[in-house]
């Protein structure tokens, strides 16, 4: 089984820097793939966080499946983490600062108490890579202030953005961490884009996106790439093969894959979400 590994040293960088300035912000704003939304979760960045309040904030919930957002959403804030789902380019600043407020809300009052008032609220976001970061800070800002590129690594290096009266955001570059332990998150991260192409093997990526959608879309695929019944009914690579010559790639799989990859991203296939909420109780690693 393919091993996806990615860990470069701007990487290990941008580390020790959220290390150094976790102390200086109010808040910090855990931002995750909405259609992936524990698998993109840096376990590495919730040991970081302490007992720093934060938000997961659930960003593409337009390429995200509607209905496992909410239970997403709802499975979150059951275990006492808050979150919020957003459309990185349409979510105005109001619903995310009045999130933010309502988390800092005893700490707000106890700064009235002494006298300290219109402080402007301090916040981190962090994230693995392409989670839209930037997308979203440039949206909250109002400027183009934060490099943005729909591929991982863009944003090497940390900056203070001011966001309406009361909030100053600290973007961070995205980070993954070194080793992922289940192969399966490799291959989500994958095909959502948060690991670079070149990184890994298209086909067992596309392999397991077929699966996904064969159990939770089959009338999409079917309708995307006009499949029969027989076909839907066989093996997944067997359906790789069709798929490749209905776009006329013959028997270019690695071409073929590149562009199932490509439509999966851009939700040709439907909106969808990876993740399931886990049944054994399990709860999330900042609580």
């Amino acid at each position: 089984m393919t091993v996806i590994q990615w860990f470069p040293g701007h990487m290990a960088k941008a580390l020790r820097q959220v290390k150094e300035n976790i102390k200086k912000v109010d808040i910090v704003l855990e931002l995750v793939d909405a259609r992936l939304p524990e698998s993109s979760r840096n376990p590495q960045l919730s040991e970081i966080l302490q007992n720093k309040p934060s938000i997961i904030i659930l960003t593409k919930k337009d390429l995200a499946n509607e209905a496992k957002t909410k239970e997403w959403i709802n499975y979150y804030e059951e275990n006492g983490v808050p979150a919020l789902a957003v459309n990185s380019l349409k979510d105005s600043l109001k619903s995310i600062e009045r999130k933010i407020l309502q988390v800092l809300s005893e700490k707000i009052a106890t700064q009235k108490e002494r006298g300290i008032v219109h402080k402007r609220i301090r916040v981190m976001c962090i994230g693995i890579p392409n989670v839209g970061k930037s997308t979203l800070l440039n949206h909250l800002v109002k400027k183009n202030v934060a490099q943005v590129g729909n591929k991982p690594g863009v944003t090497k290096a940390q900056q203070w953005l001011k966001a309406g009266k009361n909030l100053v955001l600290l973007d961070t570059p995205g980070i993954l961490w070194p080793k992922f332990e289940d192969p399966l998150i490799g291959k989500k991260l994958a095909l959502t884009g948060a690991i670079k192409d070149t990184l890994f093997a298209k086909d067992d990526v596309v392999l397991y996106a077929l699966e996904h959608f064969l159990k939770t879309n089959p009338n999409q695929l079917k309708e995307r790439y006009h499949l029969d019944e027989n076909v839907m009914k066989g093996s997944t690579v067997d359906l790789l093969l069709v798929i490749t010559q209905k776009m006329g790639f013959r028997d270019d799989y690695d071409r073929a894959s590149e562009r199932l990859i490509l439509e999966c991203r851009k939700g040709r296939l439907g909106n969808y979400t990876l993740d399931e909420i886990p049944q054994n109780n399990n709860q999330p690693d900042n609580q």
